[in-house]
This record gives structure tokens, sequence and C-alpha cells, in this order.
């Protein structure tokens, strides 16, 4: 993989068999954005810690974000940050203003609903219990982004039968090679 390449991981992590952890160990330059608190995540905080990332990226990545890092990369996009990304992969948003969150959004809600200032796509499931298709399309549409739809596909994760995810890969390596050309 040729591009420089963020991972963002939403709440408590992506384990071991999660499709983020996976590509980490297939391709070494693919770096996880770190949290000092993966359990009680603040929006301030977490928006610096990706801003700090961002900084010692050798130039503009790609952010390749998983389900409240989704919603990360929204908010990091509209701090004011000098820095940029090249794009982001977006998976699984979380409804941070559902109920069904499960635990308080620590600043994270409301959902930022404004245009990013970098290329995305938008990757989301017909039947995910942290947003539905609906919002995941509505924040699609607000954000700019390509939508796809994968079907039944749960929250995108290992728990939903998503450890490799060869699809999803494809989709980052063709929007890669996309934003060099």
């Amino acid at each position: 993989m040729e591009c420089d390449v963020l991972t963002l991981a939403g709440l408590w992590n992506s384990g071991p068999q999660h499709w983020q952890t996976r590509w980490e160990a297939r391709h070494p330059q693919l770096r996880r954005v770190e949290h000092r608190d993966w359990n009680n995540p603040a929006r301030d905080e977490w928006v610096a810690e990706l801003d700090a990332a961002v900084g010692a990226s050798s130039g503009a990545p790609i952010l390749v974000a998983h389900s409240l890092g989704c919603i990360l990369a929204a908010h990091w996009a509209q701090s004011g940050s000098p820095l940029r990304a090249a794009g982001a992969l977006l998976v699984a948003p979380s409804d941070v203003e559902a109920a069904s969150y499960p635990i308080a959004a620590n600043g994270f809600a409301p959902v930022p609903m404004a245009r990013l200032p970098f290329p995305s796509i938008v990757v989301a499931s017909s039947d995910d219990p942290f947003v539905t298709r609906e919002r995941a399309r509505a924040f699609a549409d607000a954000w700019g982004a390509r939508f796809v739809e994968i079907g039944v596909a749960g929250h995108v994760n290992a728990d939903s039968g998503f450890g490799d995810w060869p699809e999803g890969e494809r989709i980052l390596l063709d929007f890669c090679a996309g934003l060099r050309n």
C-alpha cells in the first residue's frame, strides 16, 4: 500500500480480530492513532491526539476510521487545525446522538454535519445497531462523501464476522489509487 494511512479505532479500540488491526499487521505503514483513554473518550482530547498523529505524518494521510473514529474525523475536520488529510474511509459511523449509543457522548454530539474538506467514502450496513442506514446516508450526504452500503453486516467489526474484510481493503486500495491520479 503506497498511501500514508492513519487508522482511527472507535470506542474501546479495535481488538486483534478486527479488520483495522489485521490490516495494520499486513501493512506495517498503517499507523493507529492512540488515545489515552479508549473507554471514556473525550472529544477535545481525542481531536488533539488525532491532530498530533496527523502532524507526525510525512504528508497528508488518509484516515481509515471505524465507528466513533468516523465522528472523531468529522470533529477534527471542523476543529480549525491547519493540518490536512488526503481523504477518509469512514466505516460504520456511530450515531452518538442516538439513545442506543452505549456511553455518554462526552462532547461528540452533535455529529458535525458540514462538508469534509477532503474526499471521503462512508461504508455502512443495513442493520448496524449503532446507526440506521438512513442516518449513515445523511452523514455521507452532509460530509460530501460517497455512500457505499454493504448490506447486512452489523457494525462491520469482528463480532459481525469482518476479520480480514478483503472487500473493505479493496475499497481502500482503490481510494488510495484514485487520490494519487
